[in-house]
């Protein structure tokens, strides 16, 4: 299959253009033999940083010494106002804490209940949609927030605070990204940070409507009204070694990181997969094929088995657009890498974007190619470099909860409507998540 359009990806840069081109986008900044390279030291007189594509490294790391290697605090500097103390920045007995109240609202039982509310706002994403040319990543956006908000406040992304929510996150999502110079390069406290007033104003707004949702829903469980979703199963779950149930404050952090990873991350993968469908027509008639004849509206969580190649489909942009292209942990001691000795302190970057295209783990990393799920020799690189939802102890709570949507969004869509690219092609930037710098063109032709 023809590959999407790579990156951008220069031999060699400066230090002082290196860092001129990060802070404009992380993927472009990126030499390309870091796609065939183990590790990579980036050294100054101040900090260190390594970038680890080893998967014996990734293992240390992720999964049997995650504890000695915490989340970075620059990571917690920049998305603080909008994720307070949640799941997503906290680190050490408090992470362990709030996993134990969280993780048992995404269990499989869970999902299995969650999925009509899923599946009808798949629905009314297919009302919506118009035909003719759309910019995708909105109309995915929207799409991905009405599963957020009918699975875990049963109301649909029109409710009143919903929308509001919406509203103001679209304001947020490009002043702040998940990753910027900050979150491997310590800058002093007193420099001047791009946008910061513009970015906690927006990301008060948010959580201002984040918690009247919230307290709109303590007030249904006070009175014994609260509907049976996943916010009311995580406000009222308690701690099981503890006893401990998160407080309004708290649960607002959740609900913070809950709408920006289940609805920012959800979109970025639907736009990206609608997108690579729309470029390889083949494909995409394989898509269709498997949704036809299917009864959308009586569809149940069993059924999305029958989409064998539309989830291919799912995994595969999931490894060439990952939504978080990179992670950040920190050292917490002295320690050898590779042969080469870090300090405490020093920054382990673990970049899913790397490690999906990199030459030595995966045949032809740059080509969309479903059907390399389905071959022998993809079980190892699957095994050991295949990063969308993190691994380990750390790995996403709702991985399981966006692979559905993902399938039934992605299914469902195509079902209905015929996707052809519009405009030039998307270069794929760094923000929130892996988005196109000037949004995704395609034109929507209804099936007969």
């Amino acid at each position: 299959m023809i590959p999407p359009k790579p990156v951008s990806r220069p031999d060699r840069v400066g230090l002082l253009d290196y860092g001129r081109r990060f802070r404009a986008d992380i993927l472009s900044a990126q030499p390309a033999r870091l796609y065939g390279a183990w590790m990579a030291e980036f050294r100054t007189p101040f900090f260190r940083s390594y970038m680890m594509n080893d998967p014996a490294l990734l293992d240390l790391v992720l999964k049997e010494r995650p504890d000695d290697f915490p989340k970075s605090d620059r990571i917690r500097e920049g998305l603080a106002p909008l994720l307070g103390r949640s799941v997503f920045v906290t680190n050490g007995a408090e992470w362990k804490r709030q996993r134990r109240i969280i993780d048992p609202a995404f269990g499989r039982g869970r999902l299995r209940e969650a999925f009509p509310a899923m599946r009808d706002a798949a629905e009314a994403m297919i009302a919506r949609l118009p035909a003719g040319p759309i910019e995708i990543e909105e109309a995915a956006s929207y799409a991905a927030a009405d599963v957020i908000f009918r699975t875990l406040f049963s109301v649909p992304i029109e409710d009143r605070l919903a929308a509001q929510v919406f509203r103001e996150f679209r304001a947020y999502q490009r002043s702040q990204p998940l990753l910027n110079l900050a979150a491997l390069i310590p800058l002093p406290r007193w420099l001047p940070r791009p946008h910061r007033r513009r970015t906690r104003a927006a990301a008060r707004a948010i959580r201002g409507a984040i918690a009247a949702l919230v307290d709109r829903r303590a007030d249904e469980i006070a009175r014994g009204a609260a509907p049976d979703d996943l916010a009311t199963k995580i406000m009222t779950y308690p701690d099981p070694e503890t006893g401990h149930r998160f407080d309004a404050a708290e649960m607002v952090d959740q609900v913070a990181i809950f709408f920006l990873a289940g609805h920012e991350t959800s979109a970025s993968a639907l736009a990206w997969a609608l997108y690579l469908l729309a470029t390889h027509p083949e494909a995409q008639a394989r898509v269709a094929a498997e949704g036809q004849g299917v009864d959308w509206a009586g569809l149940a969580f069993s059924d999305l088995s029958r989409f064998a190649f539309t989830r291919d489909v799912f995994r595969e942009t999931l490894r060439l657009y990952p939504p978080v292209p990179m992670m950040v942990r920190e050292t917490t001691r002295p320690e050898t890498f590779r042969g080469r000795v870090a300090p405490k302190g020093a920054q382990c970057v673990l970049s899913p974007w790397h490690l999906h295209r990199h030459t030595r783990l995966w045949a032809d990393p740059d080509s969309f190619d479903p059907g390399r799920w389905g071959r022998s020799e993809t079980v190892d690189s699957q095994r050991t470099a295949y990063l969308p939802f993190s691994a380990g102890p750390r790995v996403c709570p709702g991985a399981g909860f966006a692979m559905a949507e993902g399938v039934l969004l992605l299914a469902r869509l195509v079902s209905a409507f015929e996707v052809a690219p519009e405009g030039p092609p998307p270069v794929p930037v760094a923000h929130l998540t892996v988005r196109a710098r000037d949004g995704i063109g395609l034109r929507l032709a209804l099936r007969g």
